[in-house]
This record gives C-alpha cells, sequence and structure tokens, in this order.
C-alpha cells in the first residue's frame, strides 16, 4: 500500500474499534481503504445516525490519542477461525477468512482492545493518523449480493495533513453544490421514476436540449470526417451476441434474455427448470462451435457448450452493445480495398443490468445512449483513423472547457483468461494504441487489465473544474470481432482480407457526459447549449405585448428565448432567471420602448452591460452560439 492508503486503512481500524466501544454487539465484515478514504460495513441492530457519525467519530479521536500500536501476527487456519468466534465475529469474518486461498499467509491485525482479519498494511501507531473525517452512512448488502443481508456501511476521509483533509472537505461541498441529481431536478432536466424503473433516463425537454446539441455538434465533425449515420433495433437475437461473445461470458451486466413464446411454452409444457433453461439458452450447435472456431484459429468456445440441436432454444436480448448490429450492416455488402475505411455511426441506445446500489442518477443508468461509432479499415489505415478518433475527442474536450485530461492505454493481463483472440493480433493492436498516445502530446499511462475483452482501448480520464476525474471518450482497436464474423474485403490482389475494427464513443454514454456535464458547468451551460439562452424581462404588464414581439424576433434567429410576464418586480424576475441559469437577460422599460433598444445583463457578468438594438445584441448572440464560445466571467475592475 502507499502511505496514503496505510492511513486510510488504519483510519477504518480505528473507525471498527470505536463503533466496538460504542456499541458492543455489532458484527463486522470488511473496512478496506478506497480512492477518497476508506469505509467500514457492520451489521448492528441499532440504526446508525448523523448523529452517532458525531460520537463515533469523538471516539476515534479518543483512540488516536491513546497512540495505540498496530501489530500483525499471522496464525494457522485452526488459530484463525478460533481468534475469529473468541472475538464474538464468526458471523462475517469467518466467511472472510475461507476466501483466504490455501498456502497464503493468515494474519491479524491489533491495536489496543481490537482485532481484525486483515492482510495490512497499517501505520505503526494511532497517533499517525492525524486528519480525519467520518462522512456519511449508506446500506451496502453483504458481499454486494441483494440476495444477502444489508449491512450499514459507514464512509470516511482521511489525509496526511489537516490542510489537505480541508481542501478536500471543501471540494465535496462544492460537489454537493453541484450534484446533477440536484440540479437536474431544479433546472428540469430529467427525471427518475420509480414506476418506469430505476436507473431508466426520462429526458425532460430542458435536457433534450442539451442532449440535442451536444448530438448535432458531434454530427457537424462526424460529417467532416466521413462517416454514415445508422439506425439499428434495440433487441437482437442470441446467436448475434454469442457470435460476438458477449452472451453468455458478460450475462451478469446484462437484461435476462427474452425467449421465443412458442419455445418458452413448450419447454414449460415439459416441466423445464430455470436452471435447465439457462442451460439451453447459453448452449450452441456444433457446427456454431465448428465454424467460430475455425475462424478464429483457437478453442474460443469449448465443447461444454454444445448441445443437440432439439435442446437449443432461441431468443433475444436487449442489445449490450452496438457493434454486433454495425458489423452486420457492414457485412451486409461487399466491399473493396478501395472502399474503406467505412465509418458507421449512430446514437445507439444499450442496456445493462447494474446493481440498484450502483445505480447514480445520470452517471450510472440501466439504460443509456452512446455516441458510437465502428470503422472498419486495413491494417495499414488502422494509425489513421485512430488519430482521427482522438482527434474528435479532443476537439469535444476543449469546446467544452475539459481541457485537463489524461489518457490511459488500457491493455490486456497476461494471466487472466478473459480476452479473446490471437496474441500476434493482440500485440499489433496494443502497439497501435500506444503509437497513437504517443502523439497527443499529454501524459499517458499503461494499464494491463484495463482492455476490453476483444481489443486494448485508449481512454480520455477528464478531471473537472473542483479536481474530480471522469472517464469519457475511449476508442479501441478490434482484430478479433471480424474473425469472429468472418468480415472480409477484397484487396488489390483480387484475394478477401480480414478488415481491422475500430470503435469509439467521444461522448460515451449521453446520460453520463451531460452528468457529468451539469455538475462540470454547475448548471450554468454555456449559451449554445443553454434550454434557455435569453430572457426578456419587461418593467411592467404594459410592455409584456411589446416583449412578446421582440421574442419572436429572437426566435425567428433560432434563438431559445421566454419572456417572464409575472407581476413582479425587476429584481425578482432577475432574480429567478439567475436561478435557472438563463445566460442573458434583456430589461425592458418604457424609455427602451420608444427608443427601439434593449438593456443587456448577462449571467457571466451581474452588472447591466449597456442599451443596444435588438439586432446588434441578435448578431453578438449568434457568434456566441455559432462559435460554441464558453462563458467569459466579469473582470474585477483594476485597483
Amino acid at each position: 500500500m502507499t502511505p496514503l492508503q496505510e492511513i486510510r486503512h488504519s483510519a477504518s481500524h480505528i473507525l471498527a474499534t470505536a463503533v466496538l466501544r460504542l456499541f458492543p454487539t455489532t458484527k463486522l465484515d470488511i473496512g478496506p481503504p478506497t480512492d477518497n478514504g476508506f469505509y467500514y460495513d457492520f451489521d448492528s441492530d441499532h440504526k446508525f445516525t448523523v448523529e452517532d457519525l458525531e460520537k463515533i467519530e469523538a471516539e476515534m479521536k479518543k483512540i488516536v490519542k491513546e497512540n495505540q500500536k498496530f501489530e500483525r501476527t499471522e496464525c494457522s487456519r485452526e488459530e484463525a477461525t478460533k481468534l475469529i468466534t473468541e472475538f464474538g465475529q464468526a458471523a462475517y469474518k469467518l466467511g472472510r477468512l475461507a476466501d483466504i486461498p490455501e498456502g497464503e499467509a493468515i494474519s491479524f491485525y491489533r491495536n489496543g482492545e481490537f482485532l481484525d482479519l486483515c492482510a495490512g498494511t497499517h501505520v505503526r501507531y494511532t497517533s499517525q493518523v492525524k486528519a480525519f473525517k467520518l462522512l456519511s452512512i449508506a446500506g451496502s448488502y453483504h458481499r454486494g449480493d441483494e440476495k444477502n443481508k444489508q449491512l450499514q456501511r459507514i464512509y470516511g476521509t482521511a489525509f496526511a495533513s489537516k490542510e489537505e483533509l480541508e481542501q478536500y472537505l471543501l471540494r465535496l461541498e462544492e460537489a454537493k453544490k453541484r450534484d446533477h441529481r440536484k440540479l437536474g431536478r431544479d433546472l428540469k432536466l430529467f427525471h427518475i421514476d420509480e414506476e418506469v424503473g430505476q436507473g431508466l433516463i426520462l429526458w425532460a425537454p430542458n435536457g433534450a436540449i442539451v442532449r440535442q446539441e451536444l448530438q448535432n455538434f458531434i454530427s457537424e465533425e462526424l460529417v467532416k470526417q466521413g462517416y454514415q449515420q445508422v439506425f439499428t433495433p434495440h433487441i437482437g437475437k442470441l446467436a448475434l451476441y454469442k457470435t460476438s461473445g458477449h452472451f453468455p461470458y458478460y450475462k451478469e451486466s446484462q437484461f435476462a434474455p427474452l425467449v421465443d413464446p412458442d419455445q418458452f411454452a413448450r419447454v414449460a409444457h415439459e416441466g423445464c427448470c430455470c436452471a435447465e433453461l439457462t442451460n439451453r439458452l447459453e448452449a450452441v450447435s456444433a457446427k456454431f462451435r465448428e465454424e467460430v472456431n475455425s475462424r478464429t484459429g483457437q478453442e474460443t468456445i469449448t465443447a461444454d457448450r454444445v448441445r443437440p440441436d432439439e435442446d437449443l432454444l432461441d431468443g433475444f436480448l436487449l442489445k449490450p452493445m452496438n457493434c454486433p448490429h454495425h458489423i452486420k450492416i457492414f457485412a451486409s455488402q461487399p466491399h473493396s480495398y478501395r472502399d474503406l475505411p467505412v465509418r458507421l455511426a449512430e446514437f445507439g441506445t444499450v442496456y445493462r443490468w447494474e446493481q440498484s446500489g450502483e445505480l447514480n442518477g445520470m452517471t450510472r443508468v440501466r439504460g443509456f445512449t452512446q455516441d458510437d461509432a465502428h470503422l472498419f479499415c486495413t491494417e495499414d489505415q488502422v494509425a489513421a483513423e485512430v488519430l482521427g478518433c482522438l482527434s474528435i475527442v479532443k476537439i469535444i474536450l476543449t469546446t467544452l472547457g475539459l481541457s485537463d485530461y489524461r489518457v490511459r492505454v488500457g491493455l490486456r493481463d497476461p494471466d487472466s483468461n478473459k480476452y479473446t483472440g490471437k496474441p500476434e493480433n493482440w500485440d499489433k493492436a496494443e502497439e497501435a494504441c500506444r503509437a497513437a498516445a504517443k502523439t497527443l502530446g499529454v501524459p499517458f499511462t499503461e494499464e494491463p487489465g484495463e482492455a476490453a475483452f476483444y481489443g486494448p482501448k485508449i481512454d480520455f480520464v477528464v478531471k473537472d473544474v473542483i479536481g474530480r476525474e471522469w472517464q469519457l471518450g475511449t476508442v479501441q482497436v478490434d482484430y478479433n470481432l471480424p474473425e469472429r464474423f468472418d468480415l472480409s474485403y477484397i484487396g488489390a490482389d483480387n484475394k478477401p482480407h480480414r478488415p481491422v475494427m475500430i470503435h469509439r464513443a467521444p461522448f460515451g454514454s449521453m446520460e453520463r457526459f451531460c452528468g457529468i456535464l451539469i455538475e462540470h458547468f454547475a448548471g450554468d451551460f454555456p449559451t449554445w447549449l443553454a434550454p434557455e439562452q435569453v430572457r426578456i424581462l419587461p418593467l411592467n404588464d404594459d410592455l409584456n405585448a411589446h416583449c412578446e414581439e421582440l421574442a419572436a424576433k429572437l426566435k425567428a434567429a433560432k434563438v431559445r428565448v421566454g419572456v417572464d410576464t409575472h407581476s413582479e418586480k425587476l429584481g425578482a424576475k432577475i432574480r429567478r432567471a439567475e436561478l435557472e441559469k438563463v445566460p442573458h437577460m434583456l430589461v425592458v422599460g418604457a424609455k427602451e420602448k420608444e427608443n427601439g433598444v434593449v438593456s443587456v445583463r448577462s449571467r457571466a457578468n451581474k452588472s447591466l452591460e449597456g442599451t443596444c438594438s435588438v439586432d446588434e445584441f441578435l448578431e453578438k448572440i449568434r457568434v456566441e452560439i455559432t462559435e460554441r464560445r464558453l462563458p467569459q466571467k466579469e473582470t474585477p475592475p483594476a485597483k
């Protein structure tokens, strides 16, 4: 562990020590360090409250002052069982003990009266945990399985110094203000309804505008790079995903298959149990296995999945990926090397089964739309096409002010068997990703185990305005799916050749990307993205008709505009427009009407900017929208 991880891991043990002092009958599960702090999972008859966090934190401070030593001991499995039982923690700890492989060291850490099964490592004394804070309480299923008992998880954070802790807590406060779930509700951007289903986003009109503007933006870039738009259905036959490898290998991340109704009725009549139904859905014919294995040149589909044809069941799957559909479009007609590259793009909606505890507003959902594209090219074209994909991602991030990012090259883990395809093809694909990453002029890391199952990838990890990192755009090089689907083109030698496939999604998920943008801008979208770009504020009701005429002129110029006709004072109207994050306000009184002008007030500049004609304002805002400018904050006057 790093020194910071040791501090956080030690803090989790201090937390558990304090909880047992205050609530002695509590049962313990696990308490690891995390990227942002630590947590511990508890099974207690007492329901923890915010007030309890204050008491527990006070007790933790006492334990820190006691300067308890963290002492490691190793023992046999039998001795460990005895220790856990004597300490009264058999309920969950014996299961964790069983997880430790035979032959691996079994160790405990003791501090004061507290003892925990733990591999470590820790700081030497509790007094070295100087800066910590308990943050929240959440429910957590034991081992992340909804079938198990729900425990209480206490989250906290810890740093090496109080200054770092204070900075982090300030960022957390800022993050709360920017929470896309709250802003999404306040600004009427999206809605999640229990009767529709958790993790399924209902885009409200305001949110739909933001999404459509983003789609228009990237579509312009795709036209420049020669992409062709396609549309595909939301479901596909199981055989399609058996060929691609998505089913059944990733079935835990997919919705259950939809079984052909006639076949379902037949097997139900036969008394087929659920387990047998699942086995028959996952099975393939001997011919299917032979064809796929022949194309890939290896044991891609194992013999244990083969069943007699009469046992096989057909069905459909809510699509977890768009790529098999795009592959079928490419394969639907012959191609010459002169046709390549073929670039197919779609805003395609896909469905993934996420655990309910992992769902989070728009950033973790069960149905989402990808700005997806798949490029089919010759091996000689791979480098140029990857660079073209990366250029789109850079344009998007720069335009939206997300300029602080790093690049991660995801490679295969040589010790894992989840990856499909020939090693030599993986070598070529990984080298192509490395070479492309080097051209970006930003730091990049190589991370084994982060590749997709069919190929390596380049991810953009973006830092927002308050320092949080988000994985956004991705580009992947794939030699494997073209083999599995037997894709080909006719080369200059008049012989068939295998194309290389590139997957790319600059936004990734429209839902997730919009959620991140809401928080990045705190709802203050640039004018080109704002659902309402201009609001006209009449000083009294007599001016409403005139203001509606001004609004009609702006609407004719494709500016999104509203008129505040409430019978209120100007201050109240300005405050409402600011709360609703409208970029520009036009104040109109009797004098402005008489002179044919408006008084301009912009969100970025809290004071009035002066008067101008509607035509002059229109020209200014047209440039701001067309060039997709970011808001320019008011510069304070020089002293």
